[in-house]
């Protein structure tokens, strides 16, 4: 895979500490992406031509995370109908349940599959299960990671139980 499959968008460079964590998700799986800003509000015209080029591009999934109004997902959407995961940010007096809210709560016909607040490993995740239809490589790394996962948690288990027999 060498064009990039995952567009990953945010608001501000401020989101990048965020959104780097899905990026970095991307890259152990081995799914190539790429990384812009694109703000709903101060870029809408870049917005809508990133959004509506995508697929033409090689996109095929979007990730974008946005805090406080958080309308970027929803903006993304509404130019394409390929799969947008919402990543809401933790910002502003509200501390991200704003931009969870306005992230979740799209109109019927412009969904948005939507994180936790601050979830970009998830949407990554996610995206990386999207993609696994189509891709069996990225199938057998979600595998291998879930099985990764599973045993140091078995193994984390066997110490809490070691721990108190003591």
């Amino acid at each position: 895979m060498k064009k990039p499959l995952v567009g990953i968008l945010m608001g501000s460079t401020s989101d990048l500490p965020v959104m780097q964590a899905a990026a970095d998700v991307l890259k152990e799986m081995g799914v190539e992406h790429e990384m812009q800003i694109c703000s709903a509000h101060r870029l809408p015209d870049i917005t809508a031509e990133y959004s509506r080029s995508a697929r033409q591009r090689g996109i095929e999934v979007l990730i974008a995370g946005a805090g406080m109004a958080a309308h970027l997902a929803g903006v993304v959407a509404s130019h394409t109908t390929l799969p947008v995961i919402g990543v809401p940010l933790k910002s502003g007096a509200l501390a991200g349940v704003d931009a969870l809210y306005s992230t979740v709560q799209m109109p019927p016909g412009v969904p948005v599959a939507t994180v936790a607040v601050d979830g970009a490993k998830n949407a990554a995740y996610l995206a990386c299960s999207i993609l696994s239809i189509k891709y069996p490589e990225i199938s057998g790394k979600l595998d291998q990671f879930r099985e990764k996962t599973r045993q140091e948690l078995l193994a984390k288990s066997e110490e809490v139980k070691q721990d108190t027999k003591k």
